[in-house]
């Protein structure tokens, strides 16, 4: 009996003292490293907020649409797989590729579409489209989008904010990075919202 109490108490004391490192210390540890300057708005999800709301992440791509699409004036991100419409927008609650290769009647099907509805919107010739402006991302919420696709928008954008092409050329500029490995990118929401703040407002 006097065993089998000893082990009893032992077990306990293990048990509290993981119970204290593993659902106390570590957590605040984790939290406490995710206070460090320059971690923090990575840890929150680098939540962008204008005004004091959020206006969305980063990090995470959502399509914007247009008030009236005969006067669009917004970058747009990749299509997403998951979307309904062949172009967008994506369900950010959502994500994941639509596993078809590349020789996928489907997926070749909509990737013509694509190129035939953005050369529409842009007046520009199909073979003028990029790549990324007809594929999905793997996740289907890509925030960049690249250098080639965003030049593409631009003539659009300034026309339909009233912004001179040169100022929308510096936006995009501005808002380049490095996207992937070492690859040039555009964050759409961030270049969205520098063209809104040069237009005066929301459009």
């Amino acid at each position: 009996m006097n065993a089998l109490l000893k082990q009893t108490a032992a077990g306990l004391r293990v048990l509290l003292v993981f119970t204290v490192l593993l659902g106390v210390v570590y957590p605040l540890g984790v939290w406490a490293v995710s206070r460090i300057p320059g971690l923090e708005g990575t840890a929150e999800g680098s939540i962008i907020t204008r005004d004091g709301q959020a206006v969305g992440s980063s990090l995470i791509g959502v399509d914007p649409v247009a008030a009236d699409p005969a006067k669009d004036p917004w970058f747009h991100n990749r299509p997403s797989a998951g979307s309904k419409d062949v172009l967008g927008p994506g369900d950010p609650s959502s994500s994941g590729a639509s596993n078809k290769g590349p020789y996928n009647e489907d997926l070749v099907a909509a990737i013509g579409e694509r190129k035939k509805l953005i050369a529409a919107r842009e007046g520009v010739q199909e073979s003028q489209v990029p790549a990324d402006a007809v594929t999905a991302s793997s996740s289907g919420m890509d925030p960049a989008i690249s250098v080639a696709y965003a030049d593409l928008q631009i003539a659009r954008v300034a026309r339909n904010t009233g912004l001179p092409e040169e100022k929308v050329r510096q936006l995009v500029a501005e808002n380049t990075s490095g996207a992937g490995i070492g690859v040039p990118g555009v964050n759409v929401l961030k270049v969205n919202l520098a063209v809104r703040d040069a237009a005066g407002g929301a459009h």
